[in-house]
């Protein structure tokens, strides 16, 4: 890469693999956005997919490895666009090391790649260590050669976390200065901040930070590094900034074909170029990656990215779609190194289209607003305004910001806090708090005397156990009412969406009737119980679940299976698990999916779960590590923890997914699956509730029972049920044809006698009984048949509510009768309601038939001044 051409993405990426792997590391695939880490929002850096293995929780499959995985940082949102150097979405470069070298290989193998593989100037790099690194500093500068004037210490900018919790450790960067031109000399410390540019991370993981002011050494010191590929292709290709590289040009030039504008004529408008590139790239592969727009967690953010580009592109004059082109050509630039991307284009074109349509009615309503309040002069938007356009408006508060400040307008954002504050507390009042538990502690003792807790009960005729009793722990709010720990279960704790087992536990001396199983601890089962007599710690039990309960919640688990299969099967790839509740009477399934489920596509997914049942395939459960079983094919889902060694569960040809659960032996004993409801639960994420076994006989069998009802009162066959109700609903659409007929006629009779009772042209009159549509027919042909200039009908169609209708002729000139709108406006309050139309038809409606007299004397008086 020293020579030729400048290297391209591509060629840059295995040029990096291809250099650790030849020294003995394993290439991994990328991880997706979405991490396993619940306690990161996406995957933000390289080494979040391997964060099990620097905190020792599971063993590294390899002691050395190599990656290019896809990474997404919330913070850089804003500035991007600003900056030749930021992005939200971005690729890095890694290599790792779980405990084998340490910085006497990282920090060679480092400045080896840049300069003999890349090509990169060793006199334009700078080096910077943490300030207690003396280490690092002289392999930098005795191994390697680069001069001491060249490498800086910079304190807590050398010193790298993941969160405020986790693997950290001193760091050493690699900065590359692009000259005199971008700005002041003096190192990344002292320099311009463009022109001394970060390419290369070497963080050396030394501990993992508990808490503010715990720092714990990791079992084994390790090496994460990581290198920007968007940092190191400007370098190489000898170009200033990340957005002219073949990554981000392409985007660039779909964004001028969209706006008509000229990059590098107008900085202002070129920062909005550059958004719309970088907005581009990350919707379509957070979309790819399973993330749908949401009102929170990682959909909001994707929701943002996808409205700010938007709304970027209605300012520069885009009237059509503009995320569709966008979308297309993320997939022509990142597609080929990553497959899933280019598979699901027709999917991210879908979802982000329909965010940018709904998006486009929220701006134009929250814009209105917003202009209203800019228009008044205020240097401070209030934070209820703020608060009122996101509550009711969905307008986020960050673009109310955005929107504000390009008017030179500050957002009152402690107002809008607080408000939010309020509606925070409104909504935990209305929940039910849970009761009070015995305190962590109290688990962790018990857990570092005997252990975790062994489960026993996956076998189908793992339904009893002896067992002995740990601890006895009295639920102090519930007398008689205890948690109780044993040093092996058959009883399953709640997790995964399947609720705990419930039964018993005798010993000599007493019972314990468990309600409930839950997990405490990570690693203890707590049996919450009814106790009668006396549990006694070291005494020995018989610990029995409910067989009959335990064998409900098998079907209804293995059936989620099931339907997660087929719904991915017929729906496409993108439906990924939500949530879910493993119930004995029930399950119920959430899954993302930018649309409703349509009947025939449910229809669909019902008919392939039973087939599969019917088919009686064995259900085979198998222990194995995650790399195998992600080889395999397993499915597993963002939020759930899973060890080095992890459970794969295979039911029918179609699923495989990681599982801790309980399950059937064989798809038959499953019984049928009937899905009860499908429906929406929030933006983009539908539910599935469902019956399995027994439940879905008596549904099917009540179902019956109605079908046979109605056949009955039809007087016909329950095969002919469908056609005797059409018949019948004609019948009835014919009846109430004929009676709007015949009600017409009789109001058109009643119209000649109302416009009798005229006197200088106007008619006001009460006349009770009649629905609104009737009394306006009524008014209007009252006017025609007397060519009247007003008539004002009042009444009440039931004695609970009002109807006031009104009749004008515009033409007979000026005066009250030329406007039937505002007459019956200004009656209207007199009934407890409200009410507009046209000049020459209006209705108004109420809710107090006590003051049609007076709405009536009110219109007789404005007419009579007429």
């Amino acid at each position: 890469m020293t020579s030729g051409t400048a290297p391209d993405a591509d060629h840059l990426r295995d040029a990096f693999t291809s250099y650790f792997s030849e020294r003995g590391h394993a290439p991994v695939p990328s991880a997706s956005l979405i991490p396993h880490d619940p306690t990161v929002l996406f995957t933000i850096a390289g080494m979040v997919p391997f964060k099990p293995f620097f905190v020792g929780e599971e063993t590294a499959p390899w002691p050395r490895a190599t990656s290019v995985q896809k990474c997404f940082r919330t913070l850089d949102i804003d500035i991007v666009g600003t900056t030749q150097r930021h992005c939200t979405f971005f690729e890095m470069l890694g290599n790792f090391s779980f405990g084998d070298y340490f910085k006497e290989l990282a920090i060679p193998y480092a400045w080896e790649l840049v300069t003999d593989v890349l090509g990169i100037d060793g006199d334009r790099l700078w080096v910077t260590v943490h300030d207690s690194d003396d280490e690092a500093e002289a392999i930098w500068r005795d191994v390697v050669g680069v001069p001491a004037s060249r490498i800086q210490r910079m304190g807590d900018d050398n010193f790298w976390k993941m969160a405020d919790t986790g693997p950290c450790g001193p760091c050493s960067e690699l900065y590359f200065d692009k000259g005199d031109a971008y700005g002041e000399p003096g190192g990344p410390a002292h320099g311009g901040s463009e022109r001394f540019v970060e390419i290369w991370n070497l963080v050396f993981m030394q501990y993992n930070r508990r808490d503010a002011t715990t720092l714990e050494p990791l079992p084994s010191p390790s090496i994460d590094t990581g290198a920007g590929l968007e940092r190191i292709l400007p370098v190489v290709q000898g170009v200033d900034s990340i957005f002219a590289t073949d990554l981000f040009a392409p985007m660039i030039e779909t964004a001028q074909s969209m706006t008509g504008l000229t990059y590098g004529v107008d900085e202002r408008t070129d920062v909005g170029l550059r958004i719309l590139a970088d907005h581009g790239r990350a919707m379509a592969m957070l979309v790819a990656d399973g993330v749908l727009p949401a009102n929170e967690g990682r959909g909001y953010v994707l929701r943002r990215i996808i409205r700010r580009a938007v709304r970027r592109g209605r300012q520069f004059g885009v009237d059509g779609p503009l995320t569709p082109r966008l979308v297309d050509t993320a997939v022509a630039t990142l597609g080929a190194a990553y497959p899933e991307l280019a598979e699901n284009h027709r999917l991210v074109t879908e979802v982000t289209t329909r965010e940018e349509e709904g998006f486009l009615r929220t701006l134009a309503n929250g814009t209105a607003i917003l202009e209203e309040q800019l228009a008044t002069g205020v240097v401070t938007i209030p934070g209820d305004v703020a608060f009122r356009l996101h509550d009711t408006f969905g307008f986020p508060v960050e673009l109310t910001v955005e929107m504000a400040g390009e008017s030179g307008v500050t957002v009152d954002l402690a107002g809008f806090e607080a408000a939010m504050e309020i509606q925070r507390t409104q909504a935990r009042r209305a929940t039910r708090s849970g009761a009070t538990l015995p305190g962590e502690g109290t688990y962790r003792s018990i857990l570092d005397a005997e252990g975790p807790t062994r489960f026993v009960g996956q076998r189908m005729d793992g339904y009893s156990s002896p067992a002995r009793v740990l601890a006895v722990i009295e639920d102090g709010d519930h007398p008689g009412q205890a948690e109780v720990f044993l040093d092996r279960t058959p009883f399953y704790a709640e997790s995964g969406g399947q609720l705990g087992d419930t039964g018993s536990i005798v010993t000599e001396t007493g019972t314990a009737l468990v309600f409930d199983t839950v997990p405490v601890a990570g690693g203890l089962s707590a049996h919450r119980a009814r106790l009668t007599g006396t549990l006694a710690v070291g005494q020995d039990a018989l610990a029995t679940i409910d067989a009959a309960r335990r064998d409900a919640l098998r079907r209804n688990h293995t059936g989620t299976h099931l339907l997660h299969a087929a719904l991915r099967t017929v729906l496409g790839d993108h439906v990924r698990q939500q949530g879910s509740l493993v119930a004995p009477d029930r399950l119920r399934f959430d899954f993302s999916h930018h649309a409703p489920v349509a009947p025939e596509e449910l229809t669909a997914v019902v008919a392939m779960a039973n087939t599969e049942v019917l088919s009686d395939a064995g259900v085979t459960v198998e222990e194995t590590s995650k790399a195998e079983a992600e080889a395999m094919g397993a499915l597993a889902f963002f939020g759930d923890k899973y060890g080095d060694r992890v459970r794969v569960v295979r039911a029918g040809p179609r699923s495989v997914e990681l599982c801790g659960g309980t399950h059937v032996d064989a798809l038959g004993m499953i019984g049928p699956i009937a899905v009860v409801t499908e429906s929406s639960i929030g933006s983009n994420t539908r539910r599935i509730e469902a019956v399995t076994g027994q439940g879905a006989l008596e549904r099917i069998t009540a179902r019956e029972g109605l079908l046979t009802e109605a056949a009955s009162l039809l007087r016909t066959e329950p095969e002919h049920v469908p056609e005797s109700i059409e018949r019948l609903v004609e019948r009835q659409r014919t009846l109430e044809k004929a009676l709007a007929a015949a009600k017409s006629k009789e109001l058109q009779a009643e119209s000649a006698a109302v416009a009798a009772m005229a006197a200088e042209g106007v008619v006001v009159a009460r006349r009770d009984g009649l629905e609104p549509d009737q009394l306006r027919e009524l008014a209007q042909g009252a006017r025609r048949s007397g060519g009247l200039r007003a008539v004002v009908i009042g009444g009440s169609p039931d004695g609970s509510k009002v109807a006031v209708a009104v009749a004008c002729d515009p033409g007979q000139g000026p005066g009250p009768w030329a406007d039937a709108g505002a007459l019956v406006k200004r009656v209207a309050p007199l009934v407890g309601g409200g009410g507009g139309g046209s000049p020459e038809l209006a209705l108004a409606g109420g809710k107090d038939p006590s003051g049609i007299d007076r709405a009536l004397d009110e219109a007789r008086a404005v007419l009579a001044r007429g």
